[in-house]
């Protein structure tokens, strides 16, 4: 071979190298699936990731779903699960690397003098190929491959989980926002009653059918609805900047949103919702990915008392002139670890704890999703259960309204009377109010409770 091809081809597998991107070689979980046949997540999540977009256009109504699916594109709590996904898929194809050869090349050009009494000028050439290939560890690598892609798998629980637990806050921010809204309206019905009170009274002291006493407990009684009034506002918009920041848009302003606060009732059983838990609960199939994961860290371990059997070979040529001199070789390298100092010993031990711990927190996060249903479905209960009465306590306290308002509109009645009986209907509808939003958000809390979204 001459010279010129010789740097020729130096320069050629040079240019190869540097046009590799690093980590993409050719192997199809790095590219467009996941080892088990899935989407990669680079794919399935990376849309709409990280982006602010205008989302909520100005005096637009949002509908629940709306909400939800604003907040799925925007929460920052979801971009950081999904690039969690993204860095367990790429350590599956770190933890891979070893079942390829490894290739390295290697070249080199020095320039000097050689020769005694007279100055000789002398080029020495050097490159070389070397190849090393993983035969057989013992499963060490199928081991730390495995637990790298039960890692991926705890990950996409993980997202899902945060998914779920995402749609679970919108929907209690959602239904707080309504309750809030129904409050502003009530205290703005009951300033408009004590106003028309305080006419009333006005025309009966001005025409003697009432003392001046009667005018001054309505305007107290005006005014302590008024400052109802504006901590209602301020509930308000303190329910809906939350809702704004839960769905990832905190700048969001002058949005509405549909009110859905009706009763509809939601048939469920504990039974069913405890099975449906464990069968859909993203974090149990989280814990039960880890507890695979530290099963494989386990045989890792252990497989490091065991020989490894590596194939090597190498190819190279140097010299005082132009690569003067062909060398190679090839061969197969056995490694067996003697005595480290009990390393592998400890490291088994370690492993193996953290197995144990692994089971031990899937079975307390049982017990706690057990807990968790239960608690979400006697809420449901119970709120179904104050619907019916706080609906009738309204219509009671609606006619005991009507009895005292009518008589002091005829001149006869007091308005001590009347303020009682508007603090009791205010009372009552307020409980109706957060009956309703307590029912809904129990609904939410049960289905998050199972693992739905």
């Amino acid at each position: 071979m001459t010279k010129a091809g010789f740097v020729f081809l130096v320069l050629i597998a040079g240019a190869l190298a540097l046009a590799q991107p690093a980590g993409s070689a050719n192997v199809r979980e790095d590219q467009g699936q996941a080892p088990d046949g899935a989407v990669h997540p680079a794919a399935e999540y990376s849309a709409g990731a990280g982006t602010k977009q205008e989302e909520i256009r100005s005096s637009e109504q949002l509908t629940l779903q709306k909400c939800i699916e604003i907040a799925l594109r925007n929460q920052p709590g979801i971009a950081v699960a999904r690039s969690a996904v993204l860095a367990n898929q790429s350590r599956v194809g770190q933890a891979q690397s070893a079942y390829y050869p490894q290739i390295g090349l290697s070249g080199g050009y020095f320039a000097g003098s050689s020769g005694s009494g007279a100055d000789r000028s002398g080029d020495e050439f050097t490159a070389g190929v070397t190849l090393s290939q993983n035969i057989y560890d013992f499963g060490r690598t199928f081991s730390q491959v495995s637990v790298r892609r039960f890692g991926l798998d705890a990950a996409r629980s993980d997202l899902e989980d945060v998914t779920v637990q995402t749609v679970f806050r919108v929907k209690g921010a959602y239904y707080a926002v309504l309750q809030a809204k129904r409050n502003r309206e009530l205290a703005e019905e009951v300033v408009g009653q004590f106003r028309q009170h305080l006419d009333q009274a006005k025309n009966f002291v001005r025409v003697g059918i009432s003392p001046r006493f009667d005018v001054i407990k309505a305007e107290v009684d005006l005014s302590n609805a008024q400052l109802n009034l504006i901590r209602a506002g301020n509930s308000l918009r303190l329910a809906f900047a939350n809702l704004s920041n839960i769905m990832g848009v905190p700048d969001a302003t002058d949005y509405g949103i549909e009110d859905n606060l009706t009763f509809e009732k939601y048939e469920a059983t504990f039974d069913k919702a405890l099975s449906r838990a464990m069968a859909n609960r993203q974090d149990m199939s989280s814990a039960r990915a880890k507890i695979r994961a530290a099963e494989q860290s386990v045989a890792f371990a252990r497989a490091g008392a065991f020989p490894t059997l590596t194939g090597s070979a190498a190819y190279g040529r140097a010299g005082d002139g132009f690569l003067a001199q062909e060398d190679w070789s090839a061969g197969v390298t056995v490694s067996l670890p003697l005595f480290n100092g009990f390393l592998t010993r400890h490291q088994i031990a370690e492993a193996e704890a953290n197995l144990k711990a692994q089971i031990a927190q899937a079975e307390l996060l049982r017990q706690a999703i057990d807990l968790d249903v239960r608690q979400a479905f006697l809420n449901l209960k119970e709120a179904e259960e104050r619907i019916p009465a706080a609906e009738l306590a309204v219509k009671q306290a609606t006619e005991g309204l009507a009895i005292p308002n009518g008589r002091y509109t005829t001149g006869v009645g007091s308005p001590i009377e009347v303020t009682d009986a508007q603090a009791a209907y205010s009372n009552a509808k307020s409980a109706y109010i957060q009956a309703l939003s307590d029912y809904k958000t129990a609904i939410a809390s049960l289905e998050r409770a199972q693992g739905e979204r």
